[in-house]
């Protein structure tokens, strides 16, 4: 089967590449899956270079232990280990391979059928491609660790609306009543409008935390600015997540960001909440795909043979949503 892989850090021009592989055999709890489509999320992105620097400790500190990349698959069941009980060949399953060695950008890819879920009647593989990672990330995002969550009437804004989770938050937090701000490029601010945002930001030209205006919860989905802008720019027992960034950001919001919940009644820092592929988040957001409230956004598709366009249409800011990786 082919498979794209990578053995050293860089960015994917430079270490990914397209091979044959040997095919693997479910055992156990696994199940082999013939994947349909994949998406490109930061977080593969981030896994090349690495961002931030520190994840070396827990990937490998001078070249990746891990070969494989790609997270969110979508396909159908092509064989299963012996312990295997939720699903049978034929099954279509979509998921997150975050924890279980990525892989998603192959041909196959085989995982503990915990890694699983089964795709709701009527959603497209390429669709159900789109949710694993950045749609629970966006669900998440919107919710703290006590289970406080937004609000009709409050006024949310989402820093990227309109790359991997962005999308996702801004129709999440209009479904649940709120009063949306999207921030984005020039270019992608007739997107983020037409996911229902009622009021756009270009970043180009405006920096947020410097208008005056304040929000009851902000969602950073690649934080650009220090905990202490935070401070003028939520409302009182606002709240501010980020979801990630450079390691500077990433230290302000795990150092500073917890500082400064406590010295007020507004909440700062990084989601360390996150639980990939949490069966009720993802429920949430196929049901509200299913009333008509969300709809996965795709920018566009490549296939397998060309993935390393597709992390580079991506890393380079072009994306209008989500990317796909697509199989015959």
């Amino acid at each position: 089967m082919k498979a794209a892989l990578r053995e050293r850090y860089g960015r994917a021009t430079e270490v990914v590449e397209v091979r044959d592989v040997e095919k693997p055999r479910p055992v156990e709890d696994q199940v082999l899956v013939r994947v349909r489509a994949a998406s490109v999320n930061r977080g593969d992105l981030d896994g090349l270079t690495p961002r931030p620097q520190f994840v070396r400790l827990f990937i490998g500190l001078r070249a990746p232990r891990q070969p494989r990349i790609g997270l969110d698959a979508a396909g159908e069941v092509e064989s299963v280990g012996p312990g295997v009980t939720r699903f049978k060949p034929g099954d279509r399953v979509f998921g997150d391979m975050f924890l279980f060695g990525a892989g998603a950008f192959a041909e196959y890819v085989c995982a503990p059928e915990r890694a699983f879920l089964p795709i709701p009647a009527g959603m497209t593989f390429e669709d159900a491609a789109t949710l694993p990672h950045s749609a629970n990330l966006a669900v998440q995002g919107l919710r703290l660790r006590n289970g406080r969550t937004i609000k009709a009437g409050d006024r949310v804004l989402v820093d990227g609306a309109s790359g991997n989770v962005g999308p996702f938050a801004v129709q999440i937090a209009k479904a649940m009543g709120a009063e949306v701000t999207g921030v984005a490029r020039t270019e992608k601010l007739d997107l983020v409008r037409s996911l229902g945002a009622d009021h756009v930001l270009d970043y180009a030209t405006t920096d947020y935390t410097k208008t005056g205006k304040r929000y009851d919860w902000i969602v950073d989905t690649d934080s650009h600015h220090s905990m202490v802008s935070m401070r003028r720019t939520l409302r009182p027992n606002g709240v501010y997540v980020t979801l990630g960034g450079t390691d500077l950001r990433i230290l302000d919001a795990l150092l500073v960001g917890p500082v400064m919940s406590l010295a007020g009644s507004r909440g700062y820092g990084l989601m360390l909440w996150w639980k990939p592929f949490n069966e009720p988040d993802i429920a949430t957001v196929t049901q509200l795909i299913a009333d008509g409230k969300v709809k996965p956004m795709i920018d566009r598709r490549y296939p397998l043979d060309q993935v390393v366009d597709a992390l580079k249409w991506v890393d380079d800011g072009h994306a209008k949503g989500k990317v796909l990786i697509t199989f015959a």
